[in-house]
């Protein structure tokens, strides 16, 4: 198997001049859960949707936890490596394309992850929802595009780890916009057009 193959995956090759996009599913989602939405929004974008590899209760996600919240850090840190080192590989298959990123709650957690230890591999990022229960250390990300959602109620995603988030990266030197609710968790039509921008705009 090489680096490639390292995760069960839908993948779509780009169209010249096209990004190569890679969505990241939620707990207990797979590769089919946003592979339609990014044709939607990007019919010619490479496509790369990968199925996380560890398992909660049978839900799959991208790394370990031990309750709602509070992450395995060491398993992140390896998980966080692999998953870097997945995206190079697609990466380096497709010369030439841009690449971008997001994803939805734990895939949003490891896309964010990736970002603070490779900050150049994505040249856009979304996170829907992201949950960054830690202190990440400066990086450079100036010239990257980040976009943030968030419900201010989210149980899952307190607000004002959120706004943080948001502080955080833009700290760093990324063009930050944001698309706040005032729901829970769930994603809104509002979000999936900010998305839409990001992605295809």
């Amino acid at each position: 198997m090489t680096t490639l193959d390292a995760y069960i995956a839908r993948t779509r090759a780009p169209d010249p001049g096209a990004p190569l996009i890679f969505a990241f599913h939620g707990t207990g989602g797979d590769e089919n859960q946003f592979f339609d939405l990014v044709r939607q929004i990007h019919p010619g974008a490479g496509i790369v949707s990968p199925r996380g590899d560890v398992f909660e209760g049978g839900a799959a996600r991208f790394f370990r936890r031990t309750g709602e919240g509070v992450y395995d850090m060491a398993d992140l840190a390896r998980r966080t490596a692999q998953m870097a080192e997945y995206v190079a590989a697609h990466k380096a298959a497709h010369p030439g394309s841009p690449v971008y990123g997001f994803g939805y709650s734990n895939g949003a957690n490891i896309l964010a992850a990736v970002t603070m230890a490779q900050p150049g591999v994505f040249d856009r990022i979304g996170l829907l929802h992201p949950l960054i229960p830690w202190s990440p250390q400066p990086v450079d990300l100036t010239g990257r595009r980040v976009l943030i959602t968030a419900g201010r109620h989210d149980p899952i995603c307190p607000w004002p780890m959120s706004a943080e988030l948001l502080r955080w990266y833009a700290d760093q030197g990324a063009e930050v916009t944001s698309q706040v609710h005032e729901g829970g968790h769930e994603v809104r039509p509002a979000e999936i057009r900010a998305l839409a921008d990001l992605l295809a705009g």
